[in-house]
């Protein structure tokens, strides 16, 4: 499992009984977690002393809690500065599980020797994006989501990244790569993160997997003729990360070369030591790179 080991503004206190106590910088949050089913006594204090709890309602959705929690308020990992506020759905605006994928794409771009462009595709809050600049590649950021990529902007911002060579696009993701190509763009490197499910610009549903491999099948129609890295992260639930590595490895290691390598993201708990399973990542590099 990759483990984000080296956060300081956040942790993972406690899991258990179906949610996660968390440590957003000095501001504690109780989340829903339908990973964390085991049931263990909650013998931390935060439990109870809470800031801020998401609690689930049971006609469905819920509502957050607020204590004593301002409407945002700011976290750092390593040199990067992320924006954080309590949103619909249990959401802050960052996964922190995913600091092991930027490591990942860090490194690979720091070591490669050459100018990186990399398209983050359904590029959220901007997490990768700003991680990937902050290496030294010039990132397309798509979003079909107006405000999310205004909160991407502002993490960018936050992170002295104002400047940097980031394109800041508003699309359907689907339609922009078709017209990339068109184009003749291409990329050295994407990261994607698509949805379980969706509907598109014209009502189109998305269900990822009918849709991942046709849509990889696309995107890879981007790439440069050296590309450096391919990452698909997915919370899609019984998507197996063995399932990511032979979709890379057939769409991919059979016209490039190089290797694909899959696992579980996952957040060690303080309390317990145990790590939190958070999804599945695959990642691809090319005979020059070099996995974790």
């Amino acid at each position: 499992m990759w483990a984000s080991t080296n956060w300081k503004d956040y942790e993972l206190l406690d899991c258990g009984g179906g949610e996660k106590l968390e440590r957003w910088g000095k501001y504690t949050l109780i989340r829903p977690d339908p990973q964390a089913i085991w049931n263990t006594p909650r013998l931390h204090p935060g439990w109870k002393q809470c800031h801020g709890r998401y609690a689930r309602s049971s006609s469905g959705g819920g509502q957050w809690v607020k204590k004593d929690l301002p409407e945002r308020w700011q976290i750092a990992y390593r040199d990067l500065t992320f924006n954080v506020k309590p949103m619909n759905f249990k959401h802050t605006g960052i996964f922190p599980e995913q600091a092991a994928n930027w490591d990942f794409a860090m490194e690979q771009i720091r070591n490669a020797g050459r100018p990186i462009s990399v398209l983050n595709l359904f590029a959220y809050t901007g997490g990768a994006t700003v991680a990937c600049a902050a290496a030294g590649a010039s990132v397309c950021h798509v979003d079909a989501a107006k405000g999310m990529v205004s909160w991407a902007k502002e993490n960018a911002k936050s992170s002295g990244l104002a400047e940097a060579p980031i394109r800041w696009i508003v699309d359907d993701c689907a339609k922009f790569v078709q017209r990339e190509i068109r184009r003749g763009r291409r990329y050295d490197a994407v990261i994607m993160d698509p949805p379980s499910y969706g509907r598109g610009p014209s009502g189109e549903i998305w269900r990822l997997e009918e849709n991942l491999y046709p849509f990889v099948e696309l995107v890879a129609g981007v790439l440069s003729d050296q590309p450096l890295f391919f990452l698909i992260n997915s919370y899609t639930t019984g998507l197996a990360p063995s399932v990511l590595t032979y979709l890379m490895e057939t769409l991919l290691t059979k016209k490039y070369g190089g290797s694909t390598v899959s696992d579980e993201l996952g957040l060690p708990a303080t309390a317990s030591g145990l790590i939190l399973p958070c999804g599945a990542s695959g990642r691809w590099t090319s005979a020059g790179g070099r996995q974790p």
